[in-house]
């Protein structure tokens, strides 16, 4: 049960991965969280991976 528990979360995680980078590659362009103060992480404004990451 644990390879499988692993196995989908890798696939999961570079799903998300290639469905997140838009055309510019960062994250930051088009997240939900890409405004004032609301994001404060230290990767922003060049994120290209990101737990916090929610489409707009």
């Amino acid at each position: 049960m644990g390879f499988l528990r692993g196995l989908v979360q890798r696939m999961y995680l570079g799903l998300r991965k290639m469905f997140a980078l838009g055309r510019s590659g960062y994250l930051c362009d088009t997240c939900k969280w890409d405004y004032g103060d609301a994001c404060n992480r230290p990767e922003r404004p060049n994120a290209k991976t990101c737990p916090d990451y929610k489409r707009r």
